[in-house]
């Protein structure tokens, strides 16, 4: 699973005009599901978004997580993460999970942020979807999970 992590002051996705998911402070989180992934790489993921220390502290150090500074999340499946872009100009998609598999993982991942106790948001699985984000530091991070 590749994730893209990246710390906003709000963000949002839409569908067709209407608003889907949407968040304050907290992560942006882009998912990309890949053929070899299973619960236990989405528990992984979970837990690194949950516990990844990459909000200020009191002194301005990246100290403190998502959950530490109740932050909220949003979601976002998009297989692209995992395009291949090292031969021609057309990327390949054959590392991602094709949808029926792809979906439910990301659905779990969504939810174990919920049992974890966070406030999560999602956008829709395979719908054309609009993001828009307002960063905050910029922090971005990309984390590959086995």
């Amino acid at each position: 699973m590749r994730l893209v992590l990246q710390r906003v002051s709000s963000a949002s996705v839409s569908v067709d005009g209407e608003v889907v998911g949407e968040i304050g402070r907290g992560l942006l989180v882009l998912a990309a599901a890949g053929h070899d992934d299973s619960a236990e790489t989405v528990a992984k993921a979970a837990r690194k978004i949950a516990d990844l220390r990459i909000f200020s502290d009191a002194e301005g150090k990246m100290n403190l997580s998502v959950t530490e500074v109740a932050g909220e999340v949003l979601v976002v499946s998009q297989f692209t993460l995992l395009g291949d872009t090292s031969k021609g100009r057309r990327p390949s998609f054959v590392k991602s999970a094709p949808g029926p598999v792809a979906e439910p993982l990301v659905d779990e991942l969504v939810a174990q942020l919920g049992r974890l106790g966070l406030s999560v948001a999602k956008g829709r699985f395979g719908a054309n979807m609009q993001v828009s984000l307002v960063n905050d530091g910029p922090v971005t991070l990309v984390v590959d999970l086995p």
